[in-house]
């Protein structure tokens, strides 16, 4: 939005603008190193116990040997995009410009390619910094059709992973996702609704109305992510695209009777209902 090499000087352009010439001057100051190991330590606890909140994973982080405190464990799970999973009582309604969806999985026999589609975003830990990962999914086949990297949250990324998947496969009839700001902005609902696609939303917190995007975060994390330690985005990309072709191509699972994502989407792309639906 500022242009530092404009004619117009800063100060003119943050007047125009109505900006605060503080905040186009700050620069955020960079994690430290023993904060990049918290959250790599997080993550994976988050991973193994996603109910933990703040207070319990601080608590076992000084089990660890770490020397950490409730506000600060929570302060880095915000910027990591976590909170810890359970059900909660409903005690405020949605905005009403927010774009919130109903859930429409409940009950629903899902056995073809396109049927329906989910997404998520995940934090990433890398040698010396962190980047999000979003990704695209079919569900009944666990093929993964696309995905982005980032180092902000922001829905554009995500958009892009979701054209990508459109632009390759066609379509899903429905795609679910979480409440995230990404998931109802305009630019993310405004894709599905040009391809008349049912938009579903789990109740907020409710990890497993999205249960197969994370076994496919866990997987990514514990047979990729966590093995490189990837030192920077472009490594995560070609990484990531590796991994990804060996997700889709090679990596049987047990679920489908050891058949692969890909060999189970094309099958039942091609007409060829699944015998035990997801």
């Amino acid at each position: 939005m500022i242009d530092q090499g404009s004619e117009l000087s800063v100060s003119r352009q943050c007047e125009i603008l109505e900006l605060n010439r503080t905040g186009v001057y700050y620069t955020p100051r960079p994690l430290s190193e023993g904060d990049l190991i918290l959250m790599r330590r997080i993550d994976e606890l988050h991973l193994k116990h996603p109910f933990y909140g703040a207070r319990r994973l601080a608590k076992q982080l000084v089990r660890d040997g770490f020397e950490v405190g409730r506000l600060h464990v929570a302060t880095l799970m915000r910027r990591m995009g976590i909170e810890a999973i359970y059900r909660r009582p409903r005690t405020s309604i949605p905005a009403r410009d927010s774009l919130i969806y109903p859930y429409l999985l409940g009950g629903l026999r899902i056995d073809r390619a396109n049927q329906v589609w989910a997404s998520d975003l995940t934090y990433l830990p890398m040698a010396h910094g962190f980047l999000y990962l979003v990704a695209i999914l079919d569900v009944a086949s666990r093929k993964v059709l696309s995905f982005r990297v980032s180092n902000t949250m922001t829905p554009d990324f995500c958009v892009e992973a979701l054209e990508e998947a459109i632009a390759r496969f066609g379509a899903p009839e429905i795609m679910n996702t979480d409440q995230g700001s990404q998931f109802t902005s305009a630019a993310w609902t405004d894709v599905l609704k040009a391809e008349d696609t049912s938009i579903s939303m789990d109740g907020k917190g409710r990890w497993i109305d999205n249960v197969f995007i994370e076994r496919l975060w866990r997987s990514v994390k514990y047979e990729d992510v966590y093995l490189r330690s990837y030192e920077n985005g472009r490594e995560v990309q070609a990484g990531l695209t590796r991994y990804f072709d060996f997700y889709n191509r090679e990596r049987i699972h047990q679920s489908h009777e050891y058949q692969t994502p890909d060999e189970i989407y094309f099958a039942t792309a091609a007409g060829e209902p699944l015998a035990m639906a997801a």
